[in-house]
């Protein structure tokens, strides 16, 4: 086990199931508890009901409410605000990025993404 074992929650906000299921298995067996929303509207529920978890791992693209949005909700609420964010997306435009970035996630992954490299970034952000 590396560095991300015995940690607490990651919320996935993923409206693809397949990259859902994968970023569910990668961080499950790194011993990571997940919590996962398919919509943004689902995610923007349980960002109200769940305590902050460690990491949010969280899509751009998402029906309902996008993940623009849902990191200007986690960042004005006071107990989210340091909450890490990892941006998910297939756009690779460097205008996104910078929005995404400036919007306050701390990090922007291109999908589809490697995952290990996906896994040293989350590490980068939950310390043991």
């Amino acid at each position: 086990m590396n560095d991300l074992a015995n940690k607490k929650t990651v919320l996935i906000v993923e409206d693809d199931d397949t990259i859902s299921y994968l970023l569910d298995f990668l961080l499950s067996r790194e011993g990571l508890t997940v919590v996962a929303a398919t919509d943004g509207q689902k995610a923007h529920n349980l960002i109200e009901e769940i305590d902050p978890p460690s990491l949010v791992l969280l899509d751009v693209m998402l029906p309902f409410i996008d993940g623009f949005e849902l990191i200007k909700h986690i960042r004005s609420l006071s107990n989210w605000k340091e909450v890490p964010v990892i941006m998910l997306s297939s756009k690779s435009h460097e205008k996104d990025i910078i929005l995404a970035l400036n919007s306050g996630a701390n990090d922007y992954v291109v999908k589809p993404f490697q995952p290990q490299e996906l896994l040293a970034r989350i590490n980068r952000f939950i310390q043991t």
